[in-house]
């Protein structure tokens, strides 16, 4: 039996992987130690900031690994067909957590040249890489054709310039195309991707003009896929996909004797942020993907296709927390308290950007009573660095360790370098273990790519 916290509540339990690790607020290893402390992977928080520093990203391995597996397991139960989960690895790109969805059999699904090599360096097999984008510049398509890649093509563009490059190219290129599906959920605007009024993919009326084109092209379309956007709760968008998606692999079959064989239907399942959420499981949510597809395909007379999935969020985002340091405080009567911590936005520009929600505790004292409603301000010189509005705390003091729930996706993959602040550094933590994967940058990174004309110099 198993001891851990589930959301703020320790329970016991038989086994970790019967947990969804969406669904959790905290890694599936969280506990709270006998020295009341956080503790993650088997590792003491409050240490771990006392050797690695802080702000610190610390990723729980048996979280990314258990909701790898429940993907990758889950297809496989209940789709008859072939299948394939792939990272969405702009969710957060860097080579040990491409290592370990690599080895637990995902590929990657990257948006950038750096992203390939990230893919490649940590060990992926092109043949399970593949590269979307809507501007994709002619060198980094060179590179993925070069390096092997599927491409999923996002425009005219693209296509044509593909096309061209095929001719140098021993082999047909493998393609996708990615067309937009027309589906609307409940999520915020900036991630809404699948409907009409989008940047992404092909609109439903160039559809037969793109089909004529590869019908005579130098390419090697294999498939198509469609994606609705991210954190997504819903499961009746995702179990939609399936019927609008035939009727293009019926088409291009029938008309233009494009023979497809894999299905793409993107990602999207959210997770759990503040207690209020509530996503449907991963498994739940690959059960609504494969019936809506299954009866799809089957009721059109038509093959299953190989079918593709590309979680991020719900892969990555729940196994991951930041633990900060807090410094001083600031009460405005009769309004707020505001209490800083040593990062904020530029290792985590999600609140600032989308309005997240996020939830923290401090780890050193973590059955100390919640006495107080207090708003957790980062250190940047924007008033907006707010990184949660009113949270009930235990009392605080300066050097006390403020740790904020999932962040593993898209907080390390879009942090900056504002105000001149050095990147936080990583670790990856299991049995006790911890091991440093993302070095902190320092001051002088900060220059590295600086030049300064002679003339300036004094």
């Amino acid at each position: 039996m198993t001891t851990v916290l589930s959301g703020l509540r320790q329970e016991t339990i038989s086994s970790l992987d019967r947990l969804s690790p969406n669904q959790q607020l905290l890694p599936l290893t969280a506990i709270t130690n006998q020295r009341d402390r956080l503790e993650i992977g088997g590792c003491d928080v409050v240490e771990l900031v006392e050797q690695y520093g802080s702000p610190l990203y610390i990723l729980d391995e048996v979280s990314l690994r258990t909701a790898c597996q429940q993907y990758r397991d889950a297809l496989k139960q209940h789709y008859q067909g072939t299948s394939q989960v792939l990272y969405a690895s702009k969710a957060w790109s860097c080579l040990a957590v491409c290592a370990i969805v690599g080895s637990e059999g995902l590929g990657i699904d990257v948006v950038s040249a750096g992203e390939i090599l990230t893919a490649l360096r940590a060990g992926v097999s092109s043949s399970l890489i593949y590269f979307h984008g809507n501007n994709k510049s002619v060198e980094e398509l060179s590179y993925a054709l070069e390096s092997s890649c599927t491409v999923v093509v996002d425009n005219w563009h693209e296509l044509k310039t593909l096309d061209r490059l095929a001719q140098e190219q021993t082999s047909k290129p493998r393609i996708m195309l990615r067309l937009t599906p027309g589906i609307e959920c409940h999520t915020h605007e900036y991630i809404q991707t699948g409907h009409i009024d989008s940047k992404f993919g092909f609109d439903p009326n160039e559809i037969e003009a793109v089909f004529a084109f590869l019908a005579a092209s130098s390419l090697n379309c294999i498939g198509i896929h469609a994606h609705i956007g991210s954190q997504i709760f819903e499961l009746q968008p995702h179990q939609d996909i399936g019927g609008v998606m035939v009727q293009w692999f019926q088409l291009a079959g029938e008309k233009y004797g494009l023979q497809f064989s894999e299905l793409n239907i993107g990602g999207g399942l959210g997770i759990r942020y503040v207690e209020s959420d509530d996503p449907p499981s991963i498994e739940d949510w690959i059960k609504a993907v494969v019936a809506g597809v299954t009866e799809a395909f089957i009721g059109a007379g038509l093959p299953l296709p190989k079918l593709l999935c590309e979680p991020g969020r719900s892969l990555v985002g729940s196994t991951c927390v930041t633990a900060y340091t807090i410094g001083g405080s600031k009460t405005v009567p009769d309004i707020r308290t505001y209490i800083t911590v040593d990062g904020g936005m530029s290792d985590n520009p999600r609140p600032i950007t989308y309005q997240s929600q996020y939830r923290a505790v401090v780890a050193n004292h973590m059955s100390a009573a919640l006495s107080q409603t207090v708003t957790i301000a980062g250190k940047h010189c924007e008033s907006g660095d707010i990184l949660i509005k009113d949270i009930q705390l235990p009392t605080t003091n300066p050097g006390d360790i403020l740790v904020v729930f999932g962040t593993g996706a898209y907080n390390y993959s879009m942090a900056s370098n504002y105000n001149r602040l050095p990147k936080p550094a990583a670790v990856l933590v299991e049995g006790g273990a911890s091991s440093l994967i993302i070095k902190r940058e320092t001051r002088e990174d900060l220059l590295r790519q600086d030049c300064l004309p002679e003339r300036l110099c004094s």
